[in-house]
């Protein structure tokens, strides 16, 4: 490799490494501020669930369109304009003086996260020659990993040194520096030019938008009302549309025939399940901390490192573990742990409980996760054929970011019906109830995860299996936000 060929590879290493570590840290850093923003802007429960559900659920119907785009008008070309989208909609979030504005923003910059975060891995990999680029994705992995761990101690830190606007101002001058480099130091390159499912693309969204609409407005308005019924049922239609849509149309976003496959469909399954109850629990957890248990916004972040730091120890483990024993075992494991995990913290928790005795509860839901995101994203692409395995990662990332949304909206509206924010027990009350649903979708995750049918390895499996194994660390931060 030339001098010329090694800078052009550092320089992509820099640029999206640093990129995926902002978009991903942007899952998790408002976590921890939503007390304050919640206080400051003069919102409720439905107002910090859409600050966070704008995000994600942009991200989540939009990433497989992200992925087309920079195919069909190169790579480079979109992943800078994603990177624009995001920064601008940064100063925008940092702006707004109110909750409206704030969650119009937030969706802006979802859209920029939803073109940058697969353009960033797909630009390190055309960069990298192919007996390094295990190496290069596994860097990759631990910049978005790193941003998992962080994201709560750095959005608690910045909060109380300065205020929750700075959580956002920081990506401007980040992205400021970024889209020069990437212009002139990126390599540019063209996918194949496939045609853009504008359509399916509209009625995915607008029916999953629907749903969480309906979700998080049900408490407040009633569950009958015109609104929330019309939305919801709406919501639904449109999901059948959208499944007519792509069994008629000649290219469209997603190949029906990867859904003839049982053992996909149970994957999608389980990875929703487990979405929905875990990163809907933390949802509550970080406010709990603050609101019922008066940790500053830092301290807050320090403490929920005992869960957020241990996929970084147990998901190399799990990787080592599926070459051994397959996807399966582990994948089960891993929503064992995290439904043991969830239970103790339900049969625990009071407004007035120690730190410590939590944290057992922490350390065990934490190696769950770990354990979870490198089988979930092995078997999604064992259970299709070679020519889908890229469709099919699309899907399954995009299930579970969805499955992020629909856990904050749901476990939400059990928290509304049980609880407020009115006192220390009444938010216990509703915070408990949201627990041990949380607790049961892990429950029902897991039991689909022992349904899963047994399948070989094969040659075919062996092709992939060094970049699977180190791009299935990164799962982590492309949910916690998610959600993790």
């Amino acid at each position: 490799m030339s001098n010329t060929d090694s800078r052009r590879v550092l320089w992509t290493f820099v640029v999206s490494g640093i990129a995926i570590f902002m978009v991903s840290l942007d899952n998790l850093v408002v976590f921890n501020a939503l007390p304050t923003i919640r206080t400051e802007l003069h919102t409720g429960l439905d107002g910090l669930q859409w600050i966070i559900n704008s995000y994600t659920l942009t991200e989540a119907v939009l990433l497989l369109a992200g992925a087309s785009l920079g195919d069909r008008f190169g790579r480079k070309r979109t992943f800078v304009v994603g990177m624009v989208i995001f920064t601008v909609a940064s100063a925008a979030c940092a702006l707004s003086t109110s909750i409206g504005a704030l969650i119009a923003a937030r969706a802006v910059q979802g859209i920029g996260a939803a073109i940058v975060i697969p353009l960033t891995l797909t630009l390190l990999a055309q960069a990298v020659p192919p007996n390094k680029r295990g190496a290069a994705i596994g860097m990759w992995s631990a910049m978005s990993g790193l941003a998992v761990g962080l994201g709560p101690v750095v959005g608690g830190a910045i909060t109380n040194a300065a205020s929750w606007q700075w959580i956002f101002w920081v990506n401007v001058p980040i992205g400021a520096v970024l889209i020069p480099l990437a212009i002139a130091l990126v390599g540019e390159s063209i996918g194949p030019n496939t045609r853009l499912d504008l359509v399916g693309n509209a009625l995915i969204a607008l029916g999953l938008l629907g749903i969480v609409f309906g979700l998080i407005r049900g408490n407040d308005h009633g569950w009958t009302s015109i609104g929330v019924l019309g939305s919801l049922i709406g919501g639904v239609l449109l999901l059948v549309v959208f499944a007519v849509w792509i069994n008629r149309v000649a290219e469209p976003m997603v190949p029906p025939v990867v859904f003839t496959s049982r053992g996909f469909n149970l994957t999608l399954i389980a990875a929703l399940g487990m979405s929905v109850g875990m990163f809907g629990a933390v949802f509550f957890l970080v406010q709990f901390l603050q609101t019922v248990q008066h940790y500053s916004a830092l301290s807050a972040g320090v403490h929920t490192l005992a869960w957020t730091a241990m996929p970084t120890f147990t998901a190399p483990i799990a990787g080592i573990l599926i070459d051994k024993i397959g996807g399966k075992p582990v994948l089960v494991a891993g929503l064992a742990l995290q439904a043991i995990g969830l239970g103790w913290l339900a049969a625990v928790t009071s407004p007035d409980v120690s730190f410590l005795v939590l944290v057992p509860a922490f350390v065990i839901s934490g190696a769950g996760m770990g354990l979870f995101f490198p089988p979930i994203a092995r078997l999604a692409l064992e259970y299709v054929a070679p020519q889908y395995e890229g469709v099919a990662s699309g899907v399954s990332s995009a299930v579970r970011y969805f499955g992020t949304v629909l856990g904050i909206a749901v476990l939400g509206a059990v928290f509304a019906a049980h609880g407020s924010y009115a006192n220390r027990q009444a938010f216990t009350d509703g915070y408990l109830q949201a627990l041990w649903w949380a607790c049961g979708f892990l429950t029902v995750a897991l039991v689909v995860a022992i349904l899963l049918p047994h399948r070989p390895a094969t040659a075919t499996d062996t092709a992939v299996d060094a970049e699977l194994d180190t791009l299935a660390t990164t799962e982590v931060a492309a949910e916690t936000s998610t959600a993790h």
